[in-house]
């Protein structure tokens, strides 16, 4: 499937949260092979991380930049790098790497501005590149049953939309114990100017745009920021408008006890709804005027073929975070492949989220800001 592909990884290394993720979840279908890293953003941690992981020597870099040069150098070069470090260096990295010819898959958000994540697309499409964003939420198979019936329209025309994603890891103050995750991403400096809105409400607003392929008119938000001291937003509240006339509502909150990672979508139309829970990923509910009230299950027959594609293990066994997070790579090898070895892109390949779905969410982090600093303007 993957035509021994190869990566490299900025970011990710001793004590950092989402680089395993990555790294698991690549190994999981064998979607690329890990050869080279700069895994810190100092020269010793990055080379002790790329010992801890069996890295060869002569492809552990001490930094990106160095990364960069040599890898390009080599006949063997990686097929692409994958970038998680924080928020406000996705873009000189991104940017190095894709002037220099090298495919790029980014931890979301894409970048701090719409500015950054709008160049990016720029200089991917004029060199033929991947520019991936791992909006990891839309790999799970009954989103993307989810997309295609709005898509083939069992819904009609889309009146209403409701979603939210709550957590309470940020309840407390956390930053001021050292906690890695926790002090950058309450900084504006490395995280932008979106805290919960930018970590968690991203994912939202793309989850949202991928299976309604609705696009924001205006926007009504309010940020609060309950933890003391903080700068950043860990709460916010947002009405939409979309082209065309739906409303819909997006929650994103950092700050609620008790919640690990709520993730809870409905959509509704002028002939059906759908309900979407991450807490049981696997189920969809679907209720049309036509057929009644009925509950789809991840693997059953009768799904559409990007729900079938998605799916990996045999009806009656649950898929998770782990698997869905593997669909986003499982289609960028397909892309890959598809130039590299003239290989077919099936409906993995063409559900990776590009260029155009960072930009978006960068937008919509700036809008809700604006709003939020006008007490809620229409904006």
């Amino acid at each position: 499937m993957t035509g021994n592909l190869t990566y490299a990884m900025i970011g990710g290394g001793k004590d950092a949260f989402i680089g395993e993720v990555h790294r698991k979840v690549i190994a999981l279908d064998n979607s690329a092979t890990l050869v080279a890293g700069a895994l810190s953003s100092t020269p010793v941690r990055s080379l002790e991380s790329a010992k801890a992981l069996g890295l060869p020597q002569d492809r552990s870099y001490g930094s990106w930049q160095e990364l960069i040069e040599k890898e390009t150098s080599r006949d063997d070069c990686v097929d692409f790098v994958v970038i998680v470090t924080p928020n406000n260096t996705h873009f000189p990295i991104a940017k190095a790497c894709l002037e220099a010819g090298l495919n790029v898959v980014l931890d979301k958000p894409m970048t701090c501005t719409s500015d950054e994540a709008r160049q990016l697309g720029h200089l991917a499409n004029d060199k033929d590149l991947l520019c991936a964003v791992t909006y990891t939420y839309s790999g799970y198979p009954m989103i993307r049953e989810a997309a295609e019936l709005v898509r083939t329209g069992r819904l009609g025309t889309i009146r209403r939309v409701e979603m939210n994603y709550i957590q309470g890891w940020l309840a407390q103050d956390l930053e001021s114990s050292g906690h890695k995750q926790a002090s950058w991403r309450v900084d504006p400096k490395q995280a932008g100017a979106g805290g919960a809105l930018g970590d968690i409400g991203t994912h939202a607003e793309h989850l949202v745009a991928f299976v309604t392929g609705l696009e924001i008119e205006s926007l009504s938000a309010e940020l609060t920021c309950f933890g003391a001291g903080r700068v950043l937003d860990d709460d916010a509240m947002i009405r939409v408008r979309f082209a065309g006339g739906a409303k819909g509502s997006y929650n994103a909150s950092q700050i609620c006890i008790g919640d690990e990672n709520r993730i809870t979508l409905s959509v509704h139309g002028d002939r059906g709804s759908l309900w979407w829970a991450h807490e049981t990923p696997n189920d969809l509910k679907l209720a049309t005027l036509d057929d009644g009230t009925k509950f789809l299950t991840r693997g059953q027959a009768g799904l559409s073929e990007r729900a079938a594609a998605a799916a990996r293990t045999p009806p009656g066994h649950a898929e998770g975070y782990l698997e869905a997070f593997a669909n986003i790579y499982r289609g960028v090898a397909e892309l890959l492949n598809a130039k590299k070895l003239g290989t077919p892109i099936g409906p993995l390949g063409q559900d990776v989220p590009g260029p155009e779905a960072g930009l978006v969410g960068m937008q919509f982090v700036e809008r809700v800001v604006a709003s939020a600093a006008n007490d809620g303007a229409w904006t």
